[in-house]
């Protein structure tokens, strides 16, 4: 055995097999439960990193007695979203060291309707604790009918504080305004920004953060300045040539996720504005995109993986040890950062005038 695969098994995660076969942490999940799916080499590539990493699922094996007690279920929609990346890594790390089985669904539509059949299907497939991510935890959370499945429900990166359900995020508010603080130190105050969904409560929650950002250095909100976006790289797209096209172009931008920032870059690129002279730009995520790009984004580091793992551990928990007094709806806050990259500085004079 190399020394490399001395390293203990205990130590040793999903995440990080993933990344020495060069696949997805949902990849190595599927060639250790044995699925047919996996190409017969990236089954080899998975099984050879697990060797040599000295990786061993003991969490899985020990708890085959009792797995069928700890299927802990998870909603998505955007298979392509980083952030969802991010979370089953998250999901998938904390399930394997605590013994549960991770359900995953796809849900057609962000509508209650759709919820409640995804919702629906996963219970029948054995799912006893569900985990949320936004929107869906939000729309189950406004929906007594959603909620009243009798199963521990966990919201993770919420928008806001949610009623009826427990959930891990960050402060959204403190965390758009506290970029939108730093790109007016560096002396912007043309700051446009670019929205996610409507029914994401993190969209109202983070615009709501800017505007006490503007109001705090005085500086008037300028309607103009705000485009819609839905959290993807193609609406990002659209909102930056709106942005850019305008008379007096802002000379920063502030996307609401790194997919969108990712778009404001490429078409600042194709139109041959220099970033950050000319063009500041800042994203909200710190998922892998925000290196992946020149230059790299400033962005908000939300820890995905971190809350996703947490999430899934208090589900688990609960399922081990249900509360006597049925439970208390309780968020947990995980702190947020700001990371400045190459693609914010303060904006050059020419800039500011235009």
């Amino acid at each position: 055995m190399s020394q490399r695969s001395r390293r203990s098994s205990s130590a040793v995660t999903i995440s990080d097999v993933a990344a020495r076969a060069g696949v997805s942490a949902m990849t190595v999940s599927n060639v250790l439960g044995g699925r047919k799916k996996v190409l017969e080499a990236t089954r080899d590539a998975v099984h050879k990193a697990i060797e040599e990493l000295g990786y061993t699922p003991n969490a899985a094996a020990r708890a085959l007695a009792s797995a069928s007690q700890l299927r802990v279920g998870l909603i998505y929609r955007n298979p392509q979203s980083a952030f969802l990346s991010a979370v089953l890594v998250g999901a998938l790390n904390a399930s394997t060291r605590l013994g549960a089985q991770l359900l995953i669904r796809s849900c057609e539509a962000e509508t209650a309707e759709s919820t409640a059949t995804t919702l629906q299907g996963l219970i029948r497939s054995g799912a006893n604790a569900l985990l949320l991510p936004p929107p869906f935890c939000e729309i189950i959370d406004r929906s007594p009918e959603l909620q009243a499945t009798g199963i521990p429900m966990m919201a993770l990166s919420s928008g806001r504080e949610l009623t009826n359900m427990p959930g891990v995020r960050v402060d959204d508010f403190e965390a758009a305004q506290a970029m939108t603080l730093r790109l007016i130190e560096l002396g912007h105050r043309r700051i446009a920004l670019i929205e996610g969904p409507i029914q994401h409560y993190a969209s109202a929650t983070r615009l709501a953060g800017y505007r006490s950002a503007l109001q705090l250095a005085g500086i008037g909100e300028d309607a103009a300045l705000i485009a819609k976006g839905d959290f993807t790289y193609d609406s990002g797209l659209v909102a930056a040539q709106r942005l850019l096209d305008l008379p007096q172009r802002p000379t920063a931008i502030f996307a609401f996720n790194d997919d969108i920032a990712a778009a404001v870059v490429s078409e600042a690129h194709r139109r041959g504005i220099v970033i950050p002279d000319q063009l500041s730009i800042a994203g909200f995520d710190d998922t892998p995109i925000a290196v992946k790009i020149w230059p790299p984004l400033t962005t908000v580091r939300q820890p995905i993986v971190e809350i996703s793992e947490l999430a899934t551990q208090r589900l688990v928990a609960a399922l081990r040890q249900p509360p006597e007094d049925g439970g208390t709806v309780a968020t947990v806050h995980i702190p947020f950062a700001i990371v400045e990259r190459e693609s914010t500085s303060p904006p050059s004079p020419a800039a500011a005038m235009e």
